[in-house]
């Protein structure tokens, strides 16, 4: 699993700094939303044919990543 998270990468030359997959212009925001709404994974190979179901499943790794925190507050507005 840990090698999925090697194809998300950051470069603030590439998409403003937004993590994006294997340094491509496929912002990993991008990859999600449309997983939301609802499309496959291969409806979303077929759009975008340089990319490669490990590179979704990296996505996945990414977002999951992103919710473990330790603790959560709320803030007052």
């Amino acid at each position: 699993m840990e090698n999925l998270l090697n194809r998300i990468t950051t470069d603030p030359d590439i998409c403003h700094g937004k993590p994006v997959i294997r340094g491509l212009r496929y912002p990993v925001e991008t990859m999600l939303e449309l997983m939301a709404s609802g499309m496959t994974h291969q409806e979303i190979l077929d759009d975008y044919e340089d990319l490669e179901e490990q590179d979704l499943l990296a996505c996945l790794l990414f977002a999951a990543q992103l919710t473990k925190v330790k603790h959560i507050s709320r803030l007052v507005a």
